[in-house]
Parts: structure tokens; sequence; C-alpha cells
């Protein structure tokens, strides 16, 4: 079939059950998602579209067949058939008997059309029966939606089709499916009982109630004529005047011929020679189809024309009753240049008066355009598929993009614009690195460091989606993340800590290559104001300045290994936060002199599967925390310790739950921000989707360095992100 019918029914489809139904079906069948309308496709194509059809809509065969037979009827009218449609007859009889004709017209078109052959007969009682021919099996049911929907669009009537008989027929081209309908037209209402049921356009219930009141209108002698004229038609045709039309076009049926009466001469001015050279492809036949006379012949066919193609004839039969002949008027089918080459035939054998010589000239000229429109096509749906491509890999470059920079930040710069530096006023800073890292370096091969970070680092990734904390970067063994930017949130110390949390209990899954015992880490958490803002224009980076940047750092050079360091400020944060810690008491740091500092140990409220972002099981029921940080605590021993690390490892390579946090200000509060967030967007960021990608550095972190410049950055994977409404104390400034 051509791709103008898988092509409807897609569109039926997708109008009538959506472009999901369309999908599913699709996939159920394996087929393209679109077809070229002058392109041959498999019968299977179709029969596999229209089963799965009724499998996946739960409707029966019949009726979605039915229902797709008053769709393409639509459908053609909207592909610019409905003149020709509309023109085929003045009544519902007429217009079956030249289907065949219009199929035949379409074939020049359409030169690999298969299509159905219609015979219709008229019935004493005003009914028809119609014959349905086709090499396909099973697609009858086609037949009544298209018939029911031309006769209510076109006639404005309403008929009802049963199948009286179904066989199956020996052709020459092999066996053809017959079925034969009773169609027969249902009961008229009035005009008032019509109006309130029929579903027909307004214009056509126009036209009826102008028909009857016309009616009443004539005098009682010419309505009855005008009744009986009409009783001889098998379906009442409405005025309009589509009715002149189809009366001038059919002729020998139409209204202009019928005005006339036929004129029989007494003898016939014409004489053999004349006839048979004026209609050289005419022939005469009895009933024993004993040829009586033809227009041309030939004694003998010539040897070399028998691997010439069969010249097929096409015409109109007319029975000769005082001659008991048949007369067959007809002309070469012939339908381009090519198939006239063929036959080594030439303009010139065909009658001048015949139409099909200029036949064949338009339709070379038509099957050029639909060649040239057929190439348009093609490129139309590579240009699509290359589309849909692009924005693939679009998507990609930008989920790169946004795990280099913040989102907000990444677009400024595609935008050619500058991004201006944004002050936060409170933020929560962690650092961490690996103990004794420079012993495992000197005793390991380049690439196992590399495999052990790797291995770390892909779970602190994924716990920066469950905590939605941003990572800054990663140099060497120190791994930095902010809680608070570049989306200010009111839990960042919160976050930062169950994040702290899960590092350490992520470290334990990551086996020391020189021991094969879990590594140890040391992390150090601090919360003050810091400036954040991009720097550089070749591999641009999203830094944070300030001291609080230094003082992490410190926190976390001066920790304890496996042990959480905090500093006074993020304790405060934390005091009243369902955490408990200890107090280690002042110490010495470097740079800064004495500073009272304090350890994480857990969390209360928190289950060990929601930090790491794991399913929550049963056996997590209530809040008991299975979280403590003691030092000297394992949870295997060497020796079975690698099947511990690959369980942890497939644990942690599940799908991050994100933990639930609670953020924001009062509802005034957020108010007045949403109304400024489009002003400030650029310089306070907005909530943004990114994946963390890790990078390795060879230079490591001074501890005298002021700022850490941002090297990555994570995706918040919340399960219902919150538009978090901002502006930071910079933006009030300006």
């Amino acid at each position: 079939m051509y791709g103008f019918i898988n092509t409807c029914l897609k569109s039926l489809v997708v109008e009538k059950y959506g472009e999901e139904v369309w999908e599913k079906l699709r996939l159920q069948a394996g087929v393209q998602d679109t077809f070229l309308t002058f392109e041959v496709y498999k019968d299977e194509i179709t029969m596999q579209l229209v089963d799965k059809a009724c499998k996946v809509l739960g409707v029966p065969a019949d009726m979605v067949l039915k229902e797709f037979g008053e769709y393409f009827f639509e459908f053609c009218k909207r592909s610019g058939y409905d003149h020709m449609l509309r023109t085929l007859g003045g009544n519902l009889y007429e217009f079956i008997e030249n289907l065949d004709a219009l199929h035949s017209y379409l074939s020049l078109s359409y030169q690999e059309m298969n299509a159905p052959s219609f015979r219709v007969e008229k019935n004493e009682d005003g009914s028809m029966h119609l014959h349905y021919y086709s090499d396909r099996r099973g697609l009858y049911h086609i037949v009544p939606g298209i018939i029911g929907a031309a006769a209510l669009d076109f006639f404005n009537i309403e008929i009802s089709m049963e199948i009286v008989n179904q066989t199956e027929e020996e052709e020459r081209t092999g066996k053809k499916e017959h079925i034969v309908f009773l169609v027969t037209q249902n009961p008229v209402l009035p005009y008032e009982e019509r109006k309130k049921y029929s579903s027909s356009p307004p214009y056509l219930a126009d036209s009826e109630k102008q028909s009857e009141t016309q009616l009443n209108n004539e005098d009682p002698e010419k309505a009855k004529n005008t009744i009986r004229d009409r009783g001889n038609l098998v379906c009442p045709v409405k005025k309009s005047h589509w009715k002149t039309i189809r009366g001038i076009i059919t002729l020998g049926r139409g209204k202009l011929l019928r005005g006339f009466d036929p004129v029989y001469p007494k003898s016939l001015w014409i004489d053999t020679k004349t006839f048979c050279n004026g209609l050289p492809f005419h022939m005469v036949f009895d009933k024993e189809l004993r040829v009586k006379q033809a227009g041309t012949r030939r004694e003998m066919m010539p040897e070399s024309w028998k691997q010439r193609p069969m010249l097929e004839l096409r015409g109109q039969m007319i029975w000769m009753e005082s001659l008991q002949c048949m007369l067959y008027l007809c002309s070469p089918l012939l339908r381009t240049l090519h198939e006239l080459e063929e036959r080594q035939m030439h303009i010139a054998d065909i009658a001048p008066h015949d139409v099909t010589r200029d036949l064949i000239l338009l339709n070379q000229q038509r099957l050029a355009e639909m060649e040239l429109s057929n190439q348009l096509e093609r490129k139309k749906e590579e240009l699509r598929i290359l589309s849909k491509h692009l924005e693939e890999e679009k998507k990609k470059t930008e989920a790169l993009l946004y795990a280099m920079l913040p989102q907000h930040v990444a677009n400024q710069l595609k935008e050619g614009k500058r991004v201006e530096a944004g002050e936060f006023k409170e933020c929560t800073i962690l650092f961490s690195d690996v103990v004794t890292f420079t012993n495992i370096c000197a005793q390991c091969e380049p690439i196992q460091i590399v495999l052990m970070l790797n291995t770390m680092y892909l779970q602190f990734d994924r716990l920066t989606t469950v905590h939605d904390v941003y990572k800054v970067e990663t140099i060497g063994d120190a791994y930095m993340v902010v809680g608070g930017v570049p989306v200010p949130v009111s839990t960042h110390a919160e976050r930062v800590a169950n994040f702290a949390l899960g590092m350490v209990i992520a470290a334990k899954g990551v086996q020391n290559p020189v021991s094969g015992n879990p590594i140890q880490i040391r992390v150090g958490i601090h919360t003050g104001p810091v400036l954040a803002g991009v720097v550089g224009e070749k591999m641009p980076r999203y830094c944070l300045f300030g001291d609080t940047v230094n003082i992490a750092s410190r926190m976390e050079s001066h920790g304890v290994p496996s042990k959480i360091h905090l500093s006074s400020s993020t304790y405060q944060c934390l005091k009243y936060k369902n955490f408990e810690m200890t107090e280690r008491g002042e110490i010495e740091v470097k740079g800064k002199g004495k500073m009272h500092t304090y350890f994480l140990v857990r969390n209360k409220a928190a289950t060990e599967n929601e930090i790491m972002g794991r399913p929550v099981k049963d056996l997590d029921s209530g809040h008991a925390s299975v979280q403590s940080f003691q030092e000297g605590r394992t949870e295997t021993t060497p020796s079975s310790h690698q099947t511990v690390n690959q369980t942890q490892q497939e644990k942690d390579q599940t799908t991050a739950i994100a933990m639930k946090y609670i953020d924001g200000p009062t509802d005034a509060q957020n108010s007045l921000k949403r109304r400024n967030q489009a002003k400030n967007a650029d310089l306070t960021g907005k909530t943004y989707d990114s994946k963390s990608y890790g990078s390795l550095h060879g230079n490591q972190h001074s501890d005298d360095a002021p700022c850490h410049p941002n090297r990555e950055r994570a995706k918040p994977a919340t399960e219902e992100p919150q538009i978090r409404n901002v502006r930071s104390n910079f933006c009030n400034l300006l």
C-alpha cells in the first residue's frame, strides 16, 4: 500500500487517541514513525498496525476498520480530493458506480496502486446490492465506513449496510474476495426531527428546508411529478450548486441531457470506412465472444511482438439488442510516455479525438511534479531526523556544560553576557581528603590510585544528588562541596552535615590498594559568607572567594581520621537540628590562632539508608540511627572486604533517592522574592539540574590558599523539585 494509507491511519490514532497511543502502537507493530505519501510499503505493515490497534484500544477489528473508513473519507477530502469526489455522481448509486473510474484516474499517478473494484445493482424496493472485489482479504469492513460517510456528507442521507454473501473468485491475477452488501436507506425523518438528531453541517440543513418549502409552494401536479422523479433515484439529492455541476459532467445521466430528446435518423449517415478509421480500437462480438467487427486487425502477429508488453484497452460496452451483439468502444490504456515506447507506439497511433493523447502528456508532467514532491518529502523527513538527533546531542552537550558550571551561569555565557559576582551571606563549605594519601601514592601504580579515587568520587557525586549540595571541585584526593551556593537555602548546614556522614559511610566501602582495608578520610566543615563568580574566558570556572573557604580547609587539615570536624559557626547552625555532636575543645589553627571546634557523630533522626539515598527498608522503621564513627571501627575483615565492597557498590549504584529538607522563608517573603526573581536570576542563580563528573588535577591545594575554584557541579534529583526564590546580599547592594 502507498504511504498515504498508513499516514491516514496514523492521523486517525493521533487525532482520536493521542500521540502516546500511536507511539505505543507503532513500537508494538515495529514500524517507522512517518510514511512518505508516494512511497509503496508492504501490506503487512498496514495489517500489523490494524492488528495492534485492536489490541491496544481493546476494540474489535470490524469496528476499527469501519472507523478507519469514515476517517479515510474525511482524510481524502482534506488532502485535496473533495471536488473530485463530489462530482462522481448526482446520487449515491451514481457515486458508487463511478468509483472504479476514479481509481482508474488515480492509477495514473499511483501506478502501483492495487485498488478494489465496486459494482452496484438497483433493486425494485429502492435498495441496492453493492459488490466489492479485492485482492486483500479481511478489509471489507472499511467499505461501510466510507460509503456511509459519503452518503451522509454528499447526499445528506443515512444508510445501513449488511453482508448478504461472501465468496472467493478465481481471477487471472489470483483469488479475489467478493463481498455483497445490501444497502438500504434509513427512514427519512421530517425536517425538524432531522435537525434535532442530525450532525450535518448547518448549510446542508438550510438547503433541505429550502427544498421542502419549495415543494410546498409548487402546484399539486408539479409537486407530484417532482416527487415521482425523485423516487426514481435510490436516494434523495439535496438542492445545491453541486447538483448542477454533477448533472453536466455525468453525461447520459445528468440533468443537461435529460432535458433533450434523442434523435434517431432513418439511415446512418456514416460509411463503414470512416467509422473504422475514426474508431480504430472499437470491437463488436456476440454472446459466444466471436469477434464480428474490429477497427484494426492483423492475420499473424510477428514473432518479435511476443516480447512486448500486452496492450490493454479500456472503454464502454453497449449491448445492441437488435443484433444480439456487444459494442466495445475503447482506447489504449496508456498512462506515460514510457509505456507508449515499450509498446513501440506513437501519439499518432491514437485517434485525434481520443483524450488518451492529452492524458499521456498531462500525466507525464504530473509524474514529474510527483517525483519532485516525493524528493522534497524525503528531504523533509531527513531534516526531521537530523533535527531530532541534533536536539539529542544538544541535550548531551548542555548536560555536560551544566556539570561544569551552574545552569544560569552557563546560559548567560552562551548568550555572550557578562556574569556578575554575587555575595552569599551564609553558606556551609566542606573539605575532605584521604588519610596517608601520600604514602599510598608512593607504594601503588598510578592506575590503582585513579581507580581508587574514581570509585570514591562516584559515590560522593551520588551523595551530592541525594542532599542537593554543589560540588565545587576535586584536586587530587581533596573533595570540596558547598551548601547554599549557587542556590541559597536555609538548610545548607544540615545538607552538608548529612553529606559528610554519607561520605564517611561511603569511604568504608572503598578499598586501600596497599593494605586492602577500607580507606579513611578527614572531613572539615565551616559556615560563613562567601563571594561567588566566574573567572576566566577559556575553561571558565565558578569560584568561591572569602575567609570561609580558608577556615573550612583548616578544619579538614586539622581534623582526625574518620571524623567530621566542625567549626563553632557550623555547630551553632546544627545545635538544634537533631544532630549528635561532641566537643573537641580549643585547638591551635594555622593562621587563625585558637579555635573552639566540635566533632559531628550522627544524625539522630535519619537512618543510614536515608542519608545514603537508598530505598528505605521495613527494618528501618522508626528513626533509629545506625551511624557511629568511632576510631578503629571496621565493618569487615580484610579477607572478606572485597565481597562487602562489591555489595556496597551495588547498593550505591541504585537510583539516588533525594532526602527531604524543609527550606524557605515565610509566604510573604516568598511572594516578594518571587517578584524579584527574574531581575536577580543572573546574579543569584536558579534551581539547577546537572550531573557531576569527577576530574583529577595534578596540583594539591595549599593550606594558605584563600579560595578554591569550581570544577564540577552536581545535579539535584529531588522527586518534586521546589522553586527556590532567592536574592543575595550582593543584589541588595546593587
